[in-house]
């Protein structure tokens, strides 16, 4: 019998577990960036490890923050950790152990959890083995922990193996052809939020999201038209730039995103839209996806 199962990635912000989801999967269909807090609602990346099924699920950075949409965030991991039958921690090597305390802390319902130690090749070996060693206090804590750097392609295997020896027997819960359950509506908007997060700076990125009003797939060029939501009247010009090049160099980095997983060619139509104080705007949040 095949082993199957749901594997929860959950971190602080910024612990490159988006990075590490497209990585496993061979496919990029999380959004990435460097800034902290950008992953929003959990995701899910179908991977096969030779005849066993894992279903891994991305989720928003462990943070406390009083914005509506922050507390939808980190509610959206703890579901994850009390859902999921294992739990990946990812810890960047370069971290202290207390976020690792916290996580324990939220992990109420006592989720076995295997701690990868991210981002090793940021930092020596010496310093490496001296940071297995703070962890090691917690050995009864953790199934195990891997040292892992997705830069150098180190520890992918081991994860994988170790998951799945601790996964319970059971048939495919997805086809295996897939590598998602997400929408590709969903998707695209993540691209379309990770160019604005590459191409503007400052708190415009968190105070706006996407809406994909249409897409068109039956042509031979994938038609989308998509409105960008912010906040304020001022941010609405920064987004579109003088001349109209912000907005541009927006629609052509997610263009050339969706192109690559659509493997057609993709016209893309950008609006921009004003929402004030739509983060703490409960309906408004449900109409965006976040229920």
């Amino acid at each position: 019998m095949s082993k199957a199962g749901f594997v929860a990635l959950v971190g602080r912000p910024n612990a490159g577990k988006s990075t590490m989801m497209n990585w496993i999967l061979g496919e990029k269909i999380a959004l990435v960036s460097q800034k902290a807090n950008a992953t929003r609602k959990r995701s899910n990346a179908i991977v096969m490890h030779h005849d066993d099924q894992i279903i891994f699920v991305d989720t928003p950075g462990l943070h406390h923050a009083e914005k509506l949409l922050n507390q939808y965030m980190l509610e959206e991991a703890l579901k994850a950790i009390g859902d999921c039958d294992i739990v990946v921690y990812l810890a960047p090597a370069s971290d202290k152990t207390l976020h690792y305390e916290k996580f324990l802390e939220l992990n109420h319902q006592k989720r076995k959890h295997i701690i990868v130690l991210s981002k090793i090749d940021q930092i020596s070996q010496g310093d490496l083995l001296k940071k297995i060693g703070e962890y090691n206090q917690y050995s009864d804590k953790f199934l195990a922990l891997i040292p892992m750097s997705v830069t150098k392609n180190v520890g992918k295997n081991d994860l994988l193996d170790t998951i799945v020896k601790n996964l319970d027997e059971s048939p495919y819960l997805y086809d295996p052809e897939n590598i998602t359950t997400e929408m590709i509506r969903t998707i695209y908007k993540e691209f379309i939020r990770e160019a604005i997060f590459d191409n503007i700076s400052d708190e415009i990125p968190y105070e706006s999201d996407v809406l994909i009003d249409k897409i068109d797939e039956d042509s031979p060029t994938e038609h989308i038209r998509a409105t960008i939501i912010v906040e304020k009247e001022s941010q609405k010009g920064i987004i579109i730039g003088k001349g109209g090049a912000a907005i541009k160099r927006i629609g052509k980095n997610a263009r050339e995103k969706i192109e690559r997983l659509a493997l057609k060619p993709v016209y893309l139509e950008l609006f921009v839209s004003v929402k004030k104080g739509w983060t703490t705007d409960k309906k408004f949040l449900s109409d965006l996806g976040y229920e």
